[in-house]
């Protein structure tokens, strides 16, 4: 049996003031298809707040702050094997120089199909427009109830 790995995922809320985060469409690996937060995986001796930060510049450009914990789900992926304990971390979006909030770009295609803006309980209505969420954050609504109700407003 493989060991676990440990996933990181960003919520990056545009601002401190409103509750919508960068949410992207999988492809190229697994989960390929499914509605996910931008991260990856935590390289060696890294704090989970510069993967975080590392992550987020690589996949959507956007620089973040406030960096925080929220909480880490514990993940099996029944059809690959894959076992996954996953860190999930909330950000902010640094506004660019107007005051504007940056737009998340398509820097890695191969493993995103878009970027958008929304709400956790848009996310949750997720499934009834034909689409699936990443396993993780079927953990996260499951094991941590009480993140999840935190997450239906800016933190």
């Amino acid at each position: 049996m493989a060991e676990p790995r440990v996933g990181v995922g960003v919520f990056v809320f545009r601002s401190a003031e409103d509750g919508h985060f960068i949410v992207g469409e999988r492809k190229g690996s697994h989960g390929a298809g499914t509605i996910a937060l931008p991260g990856g995986h935590l390289d060696f001796g890294e704090s989970f707040e510069d993967c975080a930060a590392r992550e987020i510049k690589e996949e959507t450009g956007i620089d973040i702050e406030n960096i925080r914990f929220l909480t880490a789900t514990n993940t099996v992926f029944g059809d690959t094997g894959k076992h996954y304990v996953t860190i999930f971390m909330a950000a902010n979006a640094i506004a660019k120089s107007e005051g504007e909030p940056p737009e998340p770009k398509l820097l890695e295609p191969d493993k995103c199909e878009s970027w958008s803006w929304c709400t956790f309980d848009e996310m949750k209505e997720v499934p009834t427009h034909g689409k699936k969420l990443f396993q993780p954050l079927h953990s996260l609504m499951e094991q941590r109830p009480d993140v999840c109700a935190m997450l239906k407003a800016p933190i």
